[in-house]
């Protein structure tokens, strides 16, 4: 027998209805979830891939690089970072640099030839602060897809500090002109990365900056702010982000942006700042070689990634406050202002998504790290050995087949079932007609004895109940 038969309990019902339509949905939080019994749902720990990029140009690189933005842009993954001359952490002496790969894997500085460094225009300098607006300190680009923009300005970006946030546009994402003469953000703090993009669902702009908890800069913690925006220039800015029932943390950056299969969802790897607090003493710093005069802020707190994520509006949750992804074993990875993770999400291969950390901060091996995951597999509905069952809130799809993320060990499986609002079984859709699941998929179509049409109940409010041994479920989708 596949499953206990305690499985079969009826849970408690939520009558609200979600409508799907034909998206993917995640499992990263609970909103499509009604119940579960000997089922969990579960963050999953990125496969640390190694270094991607070094920033080892003494010229204009030096130690402090962070603030990283990766963007996949067709065939070509571009990389924008802060860079800045060694020994200073002064706005005047940063740069915007840039790195380009063909598989978000292996990355190239090209020589741009843009912009003069002592003396010499060879370098992967992409924005300088000759405008005087600090941009460079905190460059966040993104391509802009919203339907109709013109190709003069397919990316954008805002970067800024102490005046606001300026807003940049690109034909090519290297030479960028400024849209406003003005800030088109300010009365913020926005002294950490400012993210923005088009959003599809919302079909406006939105930007996620630096705000704070207390009742003014600088005061409380470090959290999330919202803005949005028709044209990119005029922005309402909408407040602080309202993330539930969760403690106060310091979030340095939130890194927020719409997941490229599902883009109705943002997903942000926020870094998360523990201030007052180190892992090192002053002696195990000093074989680091930090920066100079870094000795002390080397040890004025520790940080790491968390995941956040929204569905539009004013709320962003927490569902997970455990690490996302843990600094590294070894001194170095200790250090304040280290694990800073890059924005973005990208696809690297044909079943796998990689996220990228800024590591070794202030110190001579500063870097780019990748870190690697299924598609979709940012968490999921876990069931152990002993099996048990998610069912879902009631919901409307178009479509007319279902299909999921899924993955089962060699005696596990999944068996999905559909049911009405009421959680009763349908005919020739219950658990015992379904083809059982086995094995490990990203795209399955689910049947019922070898039928997986659902034209008849398309549009009808359903829920689906997963009856799962020893598997992973990730997403899910009807087409």
């Amino acid at each position: 027998m596949l499953f206990h038969p305690f499985i079969q309990a009826q849970p408690a019902f939520d009558s609200s209805v979600r409508n799907l339509g034909s998206r993917r949905e995640l499992f990263t939080d609970y909103w499509l979830i009604d119940s579960m019994r000997n089922c969990a749902l579960v963050l999953h720990e990125p496969v640390d891939c190694g270094v991607a990029l070094p920033f080892n140009n003494p010229a204009w690189e030096a130690v402090q690089c962070t603030y990283a933005t990766v963007l996949q842009d067709d065939t070509v993954f571009r990389l924008y970072y802060r860079a800045g001359i060694k020994g200073t952490d002064d706005f005047g002496f940063q740069v915007t640099a840039y790195a380009r790969s063909r598989d978000g894997i292996n990355w190239t500085k090209p020589e741009l030839n843009l912009f003069q460094h002592q003396g010499n225009t060879r370098n992967n300098i992409v924005l300088t602060n000759t405008r005087g607006d600090m941009a460079v300190h905190n460059f966040s680009p993104f391509i802009d897809r919203r339907p109709g923009v013109p190709g003069t300005e397919k990316f954008k970006a805002l970067g800024g500090v102490g005046k606001g946030l300026f807003a940049y546009t690109s034909a090519d994402g290297l030479n960028w002109r400024r849209l406003s003469e003005t800030a088109v953000l300010t009365k913020a703090a926005f002294d950490g990365q400012n993210v923005a993009f088009w959003s599809e669902a919302e079909q406006q702009y939105v930007c996620f900056y630096r705000t704070w908890t207390g009742p003014g800069n600088y005061q409380g913690f470090r959290s999330v702010g919202r803005a949005v925006s028709k044209d990119f220039i005029n922005w309402t800015m909408e407040g602080r982000m309202d993330f539930g029932n969760t403690p106060n943390e310091h979030l340095y950056i939130n890194q927020t942006s719409p997941y490229f299969r599902a883009p109705h969802l943002y997903v942000g790897t926020a870094a998360r700042y523990v201030t007052g607090r180190s892992a090192l003493s002053i002696e195990q710093t000093k074989p680091l070689k930090l920066d100079q005069g870094y000795y002390t802020a080397a040890r004025e707190g520790v940080s790491d990634a968390v995941l956040l994520t929204s569905r539009g509006g004013m709320r962003m949750d927490r569902t997970f406050l455990s690490s996302f992804i843990r600094p590294g074993i070894g001194d170095n990875n200790w250090v304040s202002r280290s694990n800073f993770p890059a924005l973005n999400v990208v696809q690297t291969g044909p079943t796998e998504m990689s996220v990228y950390v800024v590591q070794d901060y202030a110190q001579p091996g500063n870097h780019l790290h990748r870190y690697s995951l299924r598609l979709d597999g940012f968490s999921s509905v876990q069931a152990p050995y002993s099996g048990g069952f998610m069912l879902t809130r009631p919901m409307t799809f178009s479509g007319s087949a279902l299909y999921v993320n899924y993955s089962t060990s060699a005696a596990g499986g999944i068996a999905v079932e559909l049911t009405d609002e009421q959680g009763r079984a349908l005919p020739g859709f219950t658990a015992g007609q379904c083809n059982l699941l086995i094995g490990n998929e990203i795209n399955r179509k689910v049947s019922w004895e070898g039928n997986p049409d659902l034209k008849a109940i398309s549009g009808k409010v359903v829920r689906v109940r997963f009856m799962m041994k020893d598997a992973d479920l990730y997403a899910l989708k009807f087409e």
